[in-house]
């Protein structure tokens, strides 16, 4: 069962592999969420400027920060991997440096995950790359009901692999969830990040029912109350491939 409220366990001290595997409870079985609002950091200056309706009229600065928020998640992400020893030759003698031996799949939903997207790559520039194609459409003419298309899927092999699906947002879960099955024809992952800027509870709820708790880990820069009539995080910043690329017909 997993618990899709804002008192989620968030890890202080995440120096090593060690440490994030201590602050989960072996006892319980839940999905991990991890939620970065609950200490205070830098991701507080960068979500309040993506949520600022006069910082939005910049598109550069937008996608900038949200750029920002990946590279920070996916720091915190390489602290849960696996490692070995490798000894490396330096001009002067030979270093002894702990490297990561997971093999890494990057993915994400266009075309608001593209700036989050390459805010991983920066970190884990050696991953391989996914995507997927999906919008919203609404099924009726008060556009309370919204359907989820997904037309494209470009990925390698994600087989035995570390699997991180970013997105911005966490609204319904639904295209997160039909990502994840779309790239699940091209293998079984080993184990799945969930990485996304704003979530809501329902989102959150949504991913616990529908992807592996035992391997799933969500992570998220903030968790906002819910969603409107609509379907749109609230307070959230906005339709986040709007606010990066402008408008669409």
């Amino acid at each position: 069962m997993c618990v899709p409220d804002t008192g989620l366990r968030h890890l202080q001290k995440t120096s090593d592999k060690e440490q994030l595997l201590d602050a989960r409870n072996p006892k319980v079985n839940t999905m991990e969420i991890i939620n970065f609002s609950e200490v205070n950091s830098i991701i507080n200056q960068y979500l309040a400027e993506m949520r600022d309706v006069e910082y939005q009229k910049n598109r550069l600065l937008f996608r900038n920060n949200i750029q920002r928020i990946g590279e920070y998640e996916a720091f915190e992400i390489s602290k849960t991997l696996d490692y070995e020893s490798k000894e490396i030759a330096t001009p002067l003698g030979i270093s002894k440096v702990n490297v990561p031996t997971d093999k890494i799949v990057l993915a994400t939903i266009f075309r608001a995950g593209l700036p989050f997207h390459n805010g991983f790559l920066n970190i884990f520039d050696h991953a391989g790359n996914a995507f997927v194609s999906a919008y919203r459409e609404y099924t009726d003419a008060e556009h309370h009901n919204v359907g989820i298309h997904v037309e494209y899927l470009a990925t390698p092999s994600i087989d035995q692999k570390t699997l991180i699906i970013a997105d911005p947002m966490l609204a319904t879960g639904g295209s997160m969830e039909l990502g994840y099955k779309a790239f699940l024809t091209k293998g079984t992952p080993k184990r799945i990040h969930v990485a996304c800027v704003i979530a809501t509870p329902e989102g959150i709820d949504h991913i616990c029912k529908t992807f592996p708790e035992d391997k799933t880990t969500i992570w998220c820069a903030a968790i906002d109350p819910g969603m409107n009539e609509h379907k749109y995080i609230v307070p959230g910043f906005g339709d986040a491939g709007d606010l990066c690329y402008g408008d669409k017909l």
